[in-house]
């Protein structure tokens, strides 16, 4: 009788195994899921459909492209609702566009490309965007769902490639999930450390029914048991693709999660604070981030009235000439201060990787992110207080704080005269001749007169620009943009771009090196077709001068490093915008030259000043921060 029960027993465990097997088969396959929601043959609706609705809700207001028939649907459905389509001629550029929108706006920056090469051309744009901490988007094709790693065209592990650089990672493999998918990386996007997100879109997501279906017919399916098999799978395949697709869902954004410094941190750094006689605030790009308005850090700042080195995006915080922002002899003020507050600044290789600290200081440092706000800590320099903690609202609680008490004025006021001695003897150099052609110095200091107060500065090159982040002056907040940590060459085309679509009535300047120049010379054409005129300034000396001016006197060759005095202003002229050549002989007449450039800008061309410039001994740091 014993054995008798064993053996039910084992047969009732068997019999439930097999049942909840058949279930989980049932719930994968989606067949539970199409009990109770219907999938609509007829309708003529699209996944890109449920996408743009998404994008719509939250505020988005560009999609930047390199169009393919991967996402055409997205790309269509977007423009229907309202959301301006912008394609570029890289796909780099497309994202670097949305990064440019994304630091600018306060919102997530989107861009969407096709699958496999389309993708693979991102890769560098994302990876700098995600060390830039930039909230994006990236839309991008895939072969079709039952075609994945089947030798579909265009078909890799797209996944594999991104899930090292983007926060969230998804591959959409029902309709339904579109909505839901979709809003939750806009919200992770932007939550904690900003960054890229990444989603990839099977194509037979984003197609009508009728379309899909007839790639789902089978013309020969296999004959007996097998061919019904195959014929059912492929069926319930596109049934559960298309189940509830339709249905309503919330499309309004979700909850953004940002760190914030308690109480009792703020306290405890109000305390240092008001007891150093000689502190330092390193702003860095962070800084900006939303939800704090520029304009209230800029308060702060002015209220606390520390001293300030501004890198990266905080560049301009402070307006052009405000005593409180110190531009020169970073090094040797960073030595002499009792307290270094590091606001959304890393101690990367921009810092010395922290070897610049004076140990004896005391050092508030504020991240969001742990890794970066500890960076390095283990080896050369320590934190006083560290406060993982948006660093823009960080600083506004310290100044509500400390009302009423102000930095003692002679610090500040000793290094802006240190400034005054450097920039006088900078402007000095600019005055001297160089052996061929014009001072590039020169160059950028008849720029920085005549540019327009609302200017937006770009910076895309080595040697070039990183004179011009001495000597080019942002005239307000968030009116400069470079590439950050990664140190990107080719950003220029990109940011501009998205730079003149968010702020139109703005003059936007890139400033190129002639190498850098190259990768988004392209992009003229469109600045051209979409009415974005900008206004760029190319040193041309003919070099990589960045790298030959040390790989010459140490290894003694300039192997790889010449280049050419290319007539960058007539591809400009082909591209459908306005280039000048300017050599010596119009340097009397150069800066009627950039006056004329800025009128035709306001006319809607792109302009493109292909300045040929000599070599100069003036050198300085890293343009970051």
């Amino acid at each position: 009788m014993e054995s008798f029960g064993t053996v039910g027993t084992v047969l009732g465990c068997s019999a439930g195994i097999a049942v909840c097997g058949l279930v989980f088969a049932a719930y994968k396959l989606g067949i539970l899921y199409q009990l109770f929601h219907k999938t609509e043959t007829q309708s003529p609706r699209h996944g890109g459909e449920s996408v743009a609705e998404v994008l719509r809700a939250h505020g988005v207001k560009y999609v930047f492209t390199l169009v393919g028939g991967h996402i055409s649907p997205i790309l269509v459905a977007c423009e229907k609702v309202g959301i301006r389509i912008v394609d570029t001629r890289h796909e780099a550029t497309a994202v670097f566009a949305a990064d440019a929108v994304a630091r600018l706006s306060g919102t997530v920056g989107v861009a969407a490309v096709t699958a496999g090469p389309g993708l693979t051309n991102t890769v560098t744009a994302v990876k700098n965007a995600q060390m830039a901490e930039s909230p994006l988007l990236l839309i991008g094709g895939a072969a079709g769902t039952l075609l994945q790693g089947r030798g579909a065209l265009q078909d890799i592990d797209q996944m594999s490639l991104f899930k090292p650089l983007c926060k969230f990672c998804a591959s959409i493999r029902t309709i339904r999930e579109i909505v839901p998918t979709v809003r939750r990386a806009l919200a992770i996007a932007q939550s904690g450390t900003p960054g890229p997100v990444f989603i990839e879109f099977p194509i037979d997501t984003l197609y009508p029914y009728h379309l899909v279906s007839k790639e789902f017919g089978v013309k020969n399916p296999p004959k007996g048991l097998m061919g019904k098999i195959v014929s059912w799978y492929l069926s319930n395949h596109l049934m559960n693709l298309f189940a509830g697709a339709w249905e309503t869902r919330d499309v309004s954004p979700l909850p953004v999660d940002i760190p914030q410094a308690t109480d009792d941190q703020v306290q405890r750094c109000i305390e240092l604070v008001s007891r150093a006689k000689k502190p330092v605030i390193l702003l860095g790009s962070q800084a900006t981030l939303p939800p704090t308005p520029v304009d209230d850090i800029r308060k702060a700042l002015e209220d606390l009235g520390i001293p300030c080195f501004l890198g990266g995006m905080s560049r301009g915080m402070l307006g052009k000439d405000s005593p409180i922002h110190i531009r020169q002899n970073r090094r040797d003020a960073l030595k002499e201060a009792d307290l270094v507050l590091l606001a959304g600044t890393v101690c990367d290789f921009r810092l010395s990787y922290g070897r610049v600290l004076n140990r004896r200081s005391k050092i508030i440092a504020v991240n969001r992110d742990k890794t970066q706000l500890l960076k390095n800590s283990d080896m050369f320099w320590k934190p006083t207080i560290a406060i993982q903690g948006d660093a823009g609202s960080f600083l506004v609680q310290l100044s509500k704080g400390l009302k009423g008490h102000r930095c003692p004025e002679e610090w500040p006021q000793s290094l802006k005269a240190g400034d005054v001695t450097k920039e006088n003897v900078n402007r000095a150099k600019a005055d001297e001749k160089t052996e061929h052609h014009l001072n590039p110095l020169n160059v950028l200091h008849r720029v920085d007169e005549l540019m327009a107060e609302d200017s937006i500065i770009v910076a895309d090159g080595g040697d070039f620009v990183g004179s011009a982040a001495y000597i080019m002056r942002p005239r307000g907040p968030m009116r400069w943009l470079d590439p950050g940590a990664f140190g990107t060459l080719g950003v220029g085309g990109g940011f501009a771009l998205g730079a003149k679509l968010c702020r139109p009535e703005s003059e936007v300047w890139i400033v190129y090196g002639d190498g850098s120049l190259g990768y988004s010379v392209a992009e003229f054409d469109t600045f051209t077709r979409h009415k974005t005129p900008v206004i760029a300034v190319v040193g041309n000396d003919a070099c990589w001068s960045q790298i030959s001016r040390e790989q010459v006197p140490i290894l003694g060759s300039n192997v790889a490093c010449g280049l050419a005095f290319t007539d960058y202003h007539i591809v400009a002229d082909g591209y459908g915008g306005k280039g000048y050549l300017i050599g010596r002989e119009d340097e009397d007449r150069l800066s009627n030259i950039i006056r004329q450039a800025q009128k035709e800008t306001q006319e809607g061309k792109a302009i493109l000043l292909n300045v040929l410039i000599g070599k100069t001994n003036f050198r300085e740091g890293s343009i970051s921060v």
